[in-house]
């Protein structure tokens, strides 16, 4: 049985950023709202209250039940968890008159406090609250204090009980990773032994004991989540997996066959469904995203399931959902109102009367490269950038033809080749930032070029162009939930935009997508 600490997540924007940090520590850790507690078995060692975006002193704060938590198990209140337990617990919490957000400085008072062992005597922290604990309950002893906040951390007497009013799980509290290496592996006694070899091991395991003989089916689409996903259930099953990734006509340069060689060495059984005429087809005329999207998942779902009838007795769908999916279809206020439709398998469990495994979903995405490094898989296929399900059907704005796909496949193939090609030094890896990058490309989290529906006077030798314009894209980010546009050196967006209008007919301008998601989306359709 595999300890664990439970999370309890009351809303906040960073509650993802606690089961963050603890898996870092080799601990792992389950994300639940706060009103929809599991059943605690002998396997839990610990429990931790998120922040919230709400006040305790509101009549709609979310509240928990803690019978049988708090005092039986350790327990971890952060920012409103730890105004939740001084309020419904003896203390008092009122407006802050001197409200804190952002940083300050953390003076401990209470250096042997198990929490705080090892800390920094004054150190940096991450406030985000407009309420303060005014008063601890009587059992209560502060162990850490701020120039405006008194009791910033308490423990309670008598029970493995702290809180903290700052953020540990942020980068911005210097010695967060400690505090939280202090609970976890201290006061929760955790071993710290859940690494990618022992997920593996577990993993296969209890895919044998579930799966048995049973055939099962997987679509890949050459990214990192599919692939892991793959080699787990092979590892598992053997020749009764069978993996199908449908060529829908845009994909990028060389795409659809450089992937199939790819796994060729790798005992994956792959069937390639070349349906690429079909969704050019369907897609003639069609200006509007969302119904682009549609499209393609429609055609999708209708490939897929040509060719999976075509397997004998398959009882099960595998996918490549990992843990940020299964978090936010159960987050606090339910899933986020949709953005743009996702293409996906959806649908074809109930057409098709299968079941679904998903040996991920418990992952996230930099432990899914993790895990794949860890069986072997080859680094060009781990480090991949996201690429999304409609693949270049969003990235061609308004209508999509054969020849705006030319333009952009071979647009997008210089940018990316120039990425992968351009060395640099001592700058972390996108993909996992424990390792250092050797290339742009790796270093970056997406990239991708865009092709506008707008095109622009020009002049190339003594005539007149009148041609598309190229937009390129580059974008770091930990979960793709926010982004920030890469800085790219100017000696490289020199050569790739010179490239692209040189090499590539029908281009004879290229721009740089400045913009950070919010407010902006990584994709732009």
């Amino acid at each position: 049985m595999t300890e664990k600490i439970i999370i309890l997540d009351f809303g906040s924007q960073v509650t993802q950023l606690i089961g963050r940090r603890l898996r870092e520590l080799n601990v792992y850790c389950e994300i639940y709202p706060y009103n929809k507690i599991p059943e605690l078995d002998g396997s839990v060692k610990g429990v931790i209250l998120s922040g919230s975006p709400f006040s305790v002193r509101d009549e709609k704060a979310p509240k928990a039940d803690l019978d049988g938590i708090k005092g039986v198990f350790p327990l971890l209140g952060i920012c409103y968890g730890a105004q939740y337990l001084a309020h419904n617990y003896g203390g008092e919490v009122n407006a802050s008159i001197a409200r804190e957000y952002g940083r300050a400085m953390l003076d401990v008072t209470a250096p042997d406090s198990p929490l705080m062992k090892g800390v920094e005597p004054h150190s940096q922290v991450w406030m985000s609250h407009g309420d303060t604990i005014a008063r601890l309950p009587e059992n209560a002893e502060v162990i850490a204090s701020t120039a405006d906040v008194t009791n910033a951390a308490y423990h309670i007497k008598g029970e493995d009980t702290y809180a903290v009013q700052f953020h540990p799980e942020v980068y911005h509290t210097t010695e967060g990773r400690k505090i939280l290496s202090n609970f976890a592996l201290g006061v929760c006694g955790c071993k710290g032994d859940w690494t990618p070899a022992s997920f593996i091991d577990t993993t296969i395991a209890e895919l044998k004991a579930r799966l048995g003989n049973d055939k099962v089916i997987l679509g890949l689409s050459g990214g990192v989540d599919s692939t892991v996903a793959a080699v787990l259930l092979n590892r598992a099953i053997g020749h009764n997996l069978t993996c199908i990734f449908v060529n829908n006509g845009l994909l990028r340069k060389n795409e659809f066959k450089d992937v199939l060689a790819s796994y060729q060495d790798m005992g994956l059984n792959v069937i390639g469904a070349d349906a690429s005429r079909e969704f050019i087809a369907q897609l003639k005329g069609v200006t509007e995203p969302e119904q682009k999207r549609k499209i393609i998942g429609r055609l999708f779902i209708e490939t897929f399931d040509k060719y999976a009838r075509q397997i004998e007795n398959a009882k099960w769908l595998a996918q490549g959902t990992i843990y940020p999916d299964v978090i936010e279809s159960a987050s606090v206020n339910g899933p986020s109102s949709t953005i743009k439709s996702h293409h996906n398998v959806g649908g074809l469990p109930e057409k098709m009367n299968l079941k679904i495994v998903e040996p991920l979903r418990s992952l996230f995405k930099d432990e899914v490269r993790r895990v794949g490094r860890a069986l072997g898989i080859k680094d060009e296929l781990i480090n991949r950038h996201p690429f999304p399900g409609p693949s270049l059907g969003i990235r061609i704005l308004g209508d999509v033809t054969e020849e705006k796909l030319e333009i952009l496949r071979e647009a997008d193939d210089i940018f990316i080749r120039g990425l992968r090609e351009y060395r640099i030094k001592d700058v972390p890896s996108a993909s996992d930032p424990a390792m250092m990058a050797e290339n742009l490309y790796d270093s970056i989290w997406q990239a991708g070029a865009i092709l506008l529906p707008v095109k622009s006077v020009g002049v190339m030798g003594d005539e007149r162009t009148y041609e598309y314009t190229i937009a390129l894209r580059a974008v770091i980010s930990t979960d793709g939930m926010t982004a920030d546009w890469v800085h790219l050196p100017y000696d490289f967006m020199a050569k790739v935009s010179n490239d692209i209008i040189n090499k590539v007919r029908g281009v004879n301008r290229v721009v740089y997508d400045i913009s950070s998601k919010p407010p902006a989306t990584i994709e732009w359709e």
